[in-house]
């Protein structure tokens, strides 16, 4: 492989991969979270690893085979800002392709860089799913008041239905939506350690039927949404400024929150104050590599691909990562 030294991770390595992550982070932007131990451990210290250094032994790319919860094959890899366009991106897709013959493989990029769009694109990987990581520093808070009559109460076990009522009318015709139970979307919710009941909130009509939701785990807007019959009346947008005012009295120096980059709720949450920083996506090898002993002769016939709309991830959750927040007409 190329000219830096490679080998399998070693456990001793995780302080120098939590590092290149955090170089890549700096450079590239992307989510915080890939800092997390969690996320190293899960991401790229998967059944199958590789790990490039330099003449100094300093560890400079890395990939990772691992299997998501569905039993999904996940590929990672991280390449050192100083040694891209070298052809070490190249030679971490065809590892990962030689240890995943016959297999398809989802490839899990929490920071992007130009240079990681360019090898994905010329290896064939084909984008199911990106979104915006977006900032707000919270040094200026828009006023948007709430239209007159509408009221918002937070996250109880008394407001816990019409949280989901909201959330489900408010999403339901979305592209891509996945039904789930109020059971499951309350577990879902509850079961985060980091939620703050308080600071979400659930919006009223004068006549008291649930109409928006905002819920907030951290300093993390995760779930934005307003149903059709009212939206463009700035409530989702009420409700974001509404989250950032209680981050920055509860003394949050930032907050953060994920958007699909086809979303158009992008410009509402730019016009709110909020700056991208980053970008994080998820990308499909649809091509089996066969071994040579199972290569289809010539001239049998393939099944056709399946071509899924830009934006839709085949066969994968976003469990355990941020969920991304719409205010679809706020």
């Amino acid at each position: 492989m190329s000219n830096l030294q490679w080998s399998e991770l070693q456990p001793s390595d995780f302080d120098a991969v939590k590092h290149l992550a955090e170089v890549c982070l700096r450079q590239d932007g992307g989510l915080p979270d890939l800092l997390d131990d969690a996320h190293i451990r899960r991401y790229f210290f998967g059944d199958e690893t590789i790990a490039g250094r330099d003449e100094l032994g300093e560890l400079v790319a890395v990939a990772s085979l691992s299997y998501d919860e569905a039993g999904n094959r996940l590929a990672s890899g991280l390449v050192h800002p100083s040694f891209r366009r070298q052809g070490h991106g190249e030679e971490l897709v065809n590892w990962a392709r030689s240890k995943a013959p016959a297999m398809h493989f989802k490839v899990v990029a929490e920071t992007m860089s130009p240079e990681a769009e360019s090898l994905f694109a010329s290896s064939g990987l084909r984008r199911t799913f990106a979104e915006k990581v977006m900032r707000h520093d919270l040094t200026h808070i828009s006023r948007i008041p709430l239209p007159p009559g509408v009221t918002t109460k937070p996250f109880t076990d008394e407001t816990a239905h019409d949280f989901y009522v909201a959330f489900h009318e408010s999403f339901s015709d979305t592209p891509g939506f996945t039904e789930t139970t109020e059971e499951e979307w309350l577990a879902d919710l509850t079961n985060d350690p980091d939620i703050r009941p308080e600071t979400s909130r659930v919006a009223y009509s004068r006549g008291g039927a649930p109409i928006g939701l905002v819920t907030v785990s951290a300093n993390w807007i995760d779930q934005v949404g307003v149903v059709p019959t009212w939206r463009g009346h700035r409530i989702g947008a009420h409700l974001v400024v509404r989250t950032l005012t209680a981050l920055k009295e509860s003394g949050s120096d930032s907050a953060w929150l994920t958007v699909n980059v086809n979303n158009p709720s992008f410009e509402l949450y730019k016009r709110l104050g909020f700056k991208v920083y980053g970008t994080r996506a998820r990308y499909e090898d649809r091509i089996v590599h066969l071994p040579d002993d199972e290569v289809e002769p010539s001239g049998t016939e393939q099944p056709p691909l399946e071509v899924l709309p830009e934006g839709v991830t085949a066969g994968t959750e976003q469990s355990a990562e941020r969920p991304e927040p719409m205010a679809p007409g706020a």
